[in-house]
């Protein structure tokens, strides 16, 4: 049963709402996330198991995703693996599991982004707010890149190199727009770390390594030897460019 708060008057104005679909076996931790974000303006959906969730999902279309790991039925990591052959939505994994092996994985997955529990509701708008001002913001005039066989277009969020079109999420996919903006110039985990959450950036940079990993899996054809997005080690990432 999926549990909704909030937003209703704007919803029945034809206002647009952020739909958050919040997957959490916790029916306390659902009601208190659901009442703060609610009284944000966001329109929270609450479900209390991956298979309910991916059902809902294909419902409701969601504009982000907040998911806990262990929950019975469907975990938050099968519910993962099967949300992204369907969606690029961003996703939020808030967990209490600690180990960063754990983290890793569900980055590994197609996670955007690990909050630990228990968290703040501040910094989880913060964040919320963060990925959803990357998702929607408008293209500028250069909206397609084209570095060698790799094109990236901002407008339609898509990615091919030559003719295959890549499935990227969306984290992996700001990560390439940032490395090919700044072609040959080395980016500092810091740097795409602020790039993804902002100013106020937290977490650890190990989260943009294995996106970094995800990325390379991906796009280059051999992700051991990579030609595209180069490790300068001590330092950061670049994207290469050919000089002939």
């Amino acid at each position: 049963m999926a549990l909704r708060v909030g937003s209703a008057r704007a919803t029945a104005l034809g206002v647009d709402v952020t739909t958050v679909l919040l997957v959490d076996d916790s029916a306390s931790l659902r009601a208190l996330v659901g009442d703060y974000l609610g009284a944000a303006g966001m329109r929270v959906v609450g479900v209390e198991n991956g298979r309910v969730a991916l059902e809902v999902a294909r419902r409701e279309r969601p504009d982000i995703v907040l998911l806990d790991l262990m929950m019975p039925q469907m975990d938050g990591l099968a519910f993962l693996e099967a949300f992204r052959a369907e969606h690029d939505t961003p996703v939020i994994v808030l967990s209490a599991r600690l180990e960063e092996a754990d983290k890793v994985l569900g980055l590994e997955l197609g996670a955007d982004d690990y909050l630990t529990k228990p968290f703040g509701m501040r910094e989880l708008s913060a964040r919320i707010q963060a990925r959803l001002r990357r998702a929607r913001s408008a293209p500028p005039r250069d909206a397609v890149l084209r570095l060698g066989e790799v094109s990236l277009d901002r407008a339609a969020r898509t990615v091919h190199r030559g003719r295959r079109e890549l499935s990227l999420t969306p984290t992996e996919f700001e990560i390439l727009d940032a490395l090919m903006s700044e072609a040959g110039r080395v980016l500092s985990r810091a740097q795409l770390q602020e790039r993804l959450q902002g100013p106020a950036a937290t977490g650890s940079e190990r989260t943009v390594d294995v996106h970094v990993r995800n990325l390379r899996a991906k796009l280059e054809p051999d992700p051991a030897h990579p030609r595209f997005v180069e490790t300068v080690f001590g330092q950061g990432y670049r994207f290469r460019v050919d000089r002939g």
